[in-house]
């Protein structure tokens, strides 16, 4: 499986038993995520997608708080994912086909709902100190997955974060990496940046 040099030592702290941080820096380190995630205005980024089978696409990324969210994919792929409303919505055109569930129960929630409490379900994973990773899961529903947000420490970004992508494992440990570069944030997103043409409506 082709891996992100910058998100491998992510996935070995998923698999390999390693000691917790220390309280205090563990409290510490998840109050700057969860500033950087209530600071975050808009970001838009390149991303590189990699699942488990090794497939990797590429695209670009608009993020705008709270809970928006857009990945669009490179030309010449069929596929759209939008956040908004509520709503995660995947868009296959080349089938026609959607499907929809909310935002809540996906990993990606925890980007996307900035009101969460950080400490009730997430927790810092040991890693390079030029890296700041953050394994989210709801201890109560582990059929939504889990994530590990990697960002890496930057003065001049919110927070003092970057962030640089996410692992993503579903409750069949299907794995999906995404790497993210060209990280722009405050810049104007239009509202209708995140409406989608449904496949399912027939044509004239």
């Amino acid at each position: 499986m082709i891996r992100s040099a910058l998100l491998a030592p992510v996935a070995a702290a998923m698999m390999v038993a390693v000691a917790p941080a220390p309280a205090l820096a563990q409290g510490n380190d998840l109050a700057s995520v969860q500033r950087y995630l209530r600071g975050v205005t808009t970001m838009t980024a390149d991303f590189t997608q990699t699942d488990r089978a090794g497939k990797v696409l590429t695209g670009t990324l608009t993020w705008k708080q709270p809970g928006n969210i857009r990945f669009q994919y490179e030309k010449g792929v069929p596929l759209l994912i939008v956040a908004e409303g509520g709503a995660l919505t995947f868009i296959d055109y080349s089938v026609r086909q959607v499907q929809r569930w909310p935002i809540r129960n996906s990993p990606l929630g925890v980007l996307l709902d900035p009101s969460r409490d950080l400490s009730q379900f997430a927790r810092v994973t040991p890693g390079d100190d030029r890296l700041l990773s953050v394994e989210a899961r709801d201890p109560k529903h582990p059929e939504y997955g889990r994530i590990t947000l990697v960002f890496a420490r930057d003065a001049a970004a919110p927070a003092g974060l970057t962030l640089q992508g996410w692992v993503a494992l579903d409750s069949q440990n299907n794995r999906t990496t995404v790497r993210l570069s060209n990280q722009r944030y405050g810049a104007p997103v239009a509202a209708n940046a995140f409406r989608w043409n449904d496949p399912r409506r027939p044509t004239r």
